[in-house]
């Protein structure tokens, strides 16, 4: 009887372990087929610095590509560079009515907006320019002694000889009113950038021509507008004043070349990316500080906030709001300091957060393994912004993937050490005092407290994130910060290099409305200058944010329909609609982010080719002569060159199926989850 039971227990344990077995299988089979339609994230197959470079003189292999994803916009191929004089433009005269020196502040992007109003003021004065100072390079005693404020970023003999027809320039003032400027006998003016050129005739002029000598600090990315009947700044001269804005073109898109190492760093960036013999998207979030606190975009941040739940709010909330607070404070922002932010991002006031990037293009068509350059020095948010953005596409890199340290320690030259790190633990406090000022806190959110197993870590109790869980005020910046804040002009450097030269450029941000020059701005607009039917997205982004809050709450997910009238958009953002947008909306703000038709001239089209657009019809030039010559003879060499791209029908077929596929897994509605693995350092820092 005891066997016959030992028997049955037996039989029943067989029984269900082939029971589990079997239903592993299945279970294992289902997973399996389900996720055929997942796509495989890979890197780039070697991102090491030996990668293959052009050699001198050899031209660029370039294979077949998707003409829809990657080709030049044939609307805008009549377009070419033309910045020169069209009217009678005297040389300088050899006495001018005094010398204007200047010192810029600000980031890359103000330094050169600025730089470029500064000349031509100088012009419209008649006066000469001392090379101007910028304070970043400055201010920052530990950089190399090797370069100096202005050579920081550019070549000085390259600005002075580019400029010989234009204006007077010298490298510093004469040594006899060197010893009254240290003195501070000459006025100084602060002019904003609203200020208009009869400003500068009626209040500067009559200063300079009795001094001799006039400061300027410039410290709002310009110092030239206009206003028009509506009292708005504009930033587009009158007509009568088109020799002036051709001035700006010459000096941002030819004077104001680069110091001679950011241009070979920057050049071997971009051999090495397209060494891979692939095209590359250049994108640029525009996820600034300053940025998201003149805008109110404080609370898009936030892990919990979404169309239902409330917004909770951190630590990079308060960085913004505290950066905010200062604006207004200063009378940059005249609104009140907290404001809806998701009401913000809906008017398209906000930049486009990298996850929507990402699956706007998904959805215009780019695979997985397409190559996407970031630009920008500052991302605020970090690392862990990106993730969503680098979990669609794996082949995210910047200016790091493609230098190596000794080749960016070769660029900033010989920098003396700082002083030694002055970080000590904090002296340990008894639970009344630490209850006492958890009250006394208020509202703010403070971060809790580590675990009592956990040691302090040393980023927890200096930087930002020391002074805001500590303190109610920002303190100044630390020599280090002083040094970082230059070396992120020379890292925005060698991203404006390469977003120049990119297959693609996409802006996270651009046309801000503030009246500050932003990066993107600048980019596209050299990009229409130099070459106008490179591919270079012009989105609208109220209307962008107007297609996600209809799929807000399933943005992985999205409808066949969503995807088609996004890439609809976008597509016409390329041509002749974007370029309309952006001449009425950015245009008044920055002139240089929309330089056309004042620096461009146009190409009789060929017989071949389609009817020039209507909005290139108007108040264009014609180009001369001798530019279509040179056009002709180009020509015939890219045609020679061109051979290899007759396999393009292939390509665009691959396109439409991967619609049709798009279609069928909408209609499908299947839905997967995607687990991305971090490897987490022991110590973590909060601002990666």
């Amino acid at each position: 009887m005891v066997l016959l039971f030992k028997s049955r227990i037996k039989w029943i344990v067989l029984v269900v372990l082939m029971l589990s077995t079997g239903s592993l299988i299945v279970h294992l089979s289902i997973t399996k087929f389900s996720a055929t339609n997942l796509i495989q994230y890979t890197a780039v197959p070697a991102l090491s610095f030996d990668l293959p470079t052009a050699s001198p003189g050899s031209k660029r292999v370039i294979p077949a590509r998707n003409k829809k994803l990657w080709g030049p916009v044939k609307a805008l191929e009549s377009l070419q560079p033309y910045a020169n004089p069209r009217t009678i433009y005297p040389v300088p005269s050899e006495k001018s009515n005094g010398y204007i020196y200047a010192k810029v502040y600000g980031g890359f992007s103000n330094i050169r907006s600025s730089i470029c109003d500064l000349v031509t003021i100088s012009r419209l004065l008649n006066a000469t320019l001392v090379i101007p100072e910028i304070q970043d390079s400055l201010r920052s005693k530990g950089i190399s002694s090797k370069f100096k404020s202005f050579s920081y970023l550019y070549d000085e003999d390259q600005f002075i000889a580019s400029l010989k027809n234009d204006v007077r320039i010298v490298k510093t003032l004469p040594e006899n009113l060197k010893a009254a400027r240290k003195r501070n006998e000459f006025p100084v003016f602060k002019p904003k950038s609203s200020a208009t050129p009869s400003f500068y005739i009626k209040e500067i002029l009559p200063k300079l021509k009795k001094s001799k000598v006039v400061g300027l600090i410039l410290a709002d990315g310009g110092c030239m507008q206009v206003v028009t009947l509506l009292a708005f700044s504009c930033s587009v001269l009158p007509p009568s004043m088109g020799e002036f804005q051709r001035l700006r073109c010459r000096v941002a898109f030819h004077a104001l070349q680069f110091r001679q190492e950011l241009q070979v760093l920057g050049r071997r960036i971009v051999d090495r990316l397209q060494g891979l013999d692939q095209p590359y998207i250049a994108y640029h979030p525009g996820l600034m500080r300053d940025t998201l606190a003149h805008h109110g975009c404080a609370e898009l941040f936030q892990a919990s906030c979404s169309s239902k739940l409330p917004c909770h709010l951190d630590v990079h909330t308060e960085l913004i709001q505290y950066r905010r607070a200062q604006l207004i404070k200063r009378g940059v922002v005249t609104d009140k300091l907290s404001v809806d932010s998701h009401i913000r991002r809906d008017n398209g006031s906000c930049p486009l957060m990298p996850e929507e990037v990402g699956l706007l293009l998904r959805a215009m068509g780019y695979r997985a393994n397409t190559i996407i350059y970031m630009a920008g020095s500052e991302t605020f948010g970090g690392q862990r912004l990106l993730i969503p953005l680098r979990a669609m596409f794996a082949n995210l890199v910047d200016y790091t993937s493609f230098c190596s340290k000794q080749e960016l320690i070769d660029l900033l030259g010989p920098e003396p050490l700082l002083p030694p790190n002055p970080f000590k633990l904090p002296p340990g406090k008894s639970d009344e005092q630490l209850k006492e000022e958890w009250k006394r806190a208020g509202p703010r959110p403070r971060p809790l407290p580590p675990p009592p197993e956990r040691p302090i870590y040393q980023h927890e109790k200096e930087g930002w994130y020391g002074w805001i869980t500590e303190t109610d005020t920002e303190p100044d910046p630390s020599p280090a910060d002083l040094r970082m804040q230059a070396h992120r002009l020379l890292w925005d450097a060698l991203d404006y290099i390469v977003s120049l030269e990119a297959d693609v450029f996409f802006p996270g941000f651009n046309n801000d409305g503030s009246g500050w020059p932003d990066f993107s701005s600048l980019i596209m607009g050299q990009r229409l200058y130099e070459k106008a039917s490179s591919r270079t997205f012009r989105p609208d982004r109220k209307t962008i944010q107007e297609s996600f809050k209809s799929i807000r709450d399933d943005m992985y997910h999205p409808k066949f329909n969503w995807t088609i009238s996004i890439r609809e958009h976008l597509n016409k953002s390329f041509g002749e609609d974007g370029f309309a947008w952006q001449s009425l909306k950015s245009k008044p703000a920055s002139f240089l982010s929309h330089p056309f038709p004042e620096c461009s001239c146009r190409m009789p089209p060929s017989a071949a080719a389609a009817e020039v657009p209507t909005i290139l019809k108007k108040d264009e030039d014609e180009c001369p002569k001798w530019m279509m010559q040179n056009n002709n003879q180009d020509g015939s060499s890219e045609a020679v060159a061109g051979e290899g791209a007759a396999s393009n029908e292939d390509t665009e077929l691959e396109y439409e199926n991967e619609t049709k596929e798009a279609q069928d897994d909408s209609d499908a509605s299947s839905k997967s989850s995607l687990t991305l693995a971090i490897n987490q350092d022991d110590e973590w820092d909060p601002n990666d």
